[in-house]
């Protein structure tokens, strides 16, 4: 059975990469743990703030794999000695995902109160309009010309 694609348009043409793209966050979003917020801080600096309560800074690894952000958090000790009445504080292993969109830049990360912050920096969007010259089309001269140098061709590959 073939799935039908977003993509599949004659007037789309090389947005598989994006359509790729699409495939790999809908996988990702299936996933709420850890949360997360994302501020625009700037016209072009935006952050990420996850919820990492409980996690020390050497429980987190933030790598940049391509175009995808992966945050993973891991804990090192568990707490088998204590007893819980309640225990709504996730401290379990997580690995988060973000794809960033071409020229997105990692600034950096920071962790505060049990949040991690991660900073982007975002191109400016310099949009252009380029215009394309409508050439004419060749004369006869040109026609002539093509047809003398297949002709030289052919003899040297002595077909004439």
């Amino acid at each position: 059975m073939s799935r039908m694609s977003l993509f599949n348009s004659p007037f789309l043409l090389g947005f598989d990469q994006f359509e790729r793209t699409i495939d790999r966050i809908s996988k990702l979003s299936s996933d709420s743990y850890p949360p997360y917020n994302i501020e625009q801080l700037s016209e072009n600096i935006l952050r990420i703030t996850i919820a990492v309560a409980g996690f020390e800074k050497n429980e987190l690894k933030i790598s940049l794999e391509g175009n995808q952000l992966l945050i993973r958090g891991s804990r090192s000790e568990i707490d088998n000695e204590k007893i819980y009445i309640h225990r709504g504080i996730a401290t379990r292993q997580f690995q988060r995902n973000f794809i960033l969109a071409d020229g997105i830049i990692v600034e950096g990360a920071s962790i505060e109160n049990g949040l991690l912050n991660i900073d982007l920096v975002q191109p400016l969007s310099k949009e252009q309009s380029l215009e394309i010259e409508i050439k004419d089309k060749p004369k006869k001269d040109n026609e002539k010309n093509l047809i003398n140098l297949n002709l030289k061709e052919k003899k040297n590959e002595g077909s004439i």
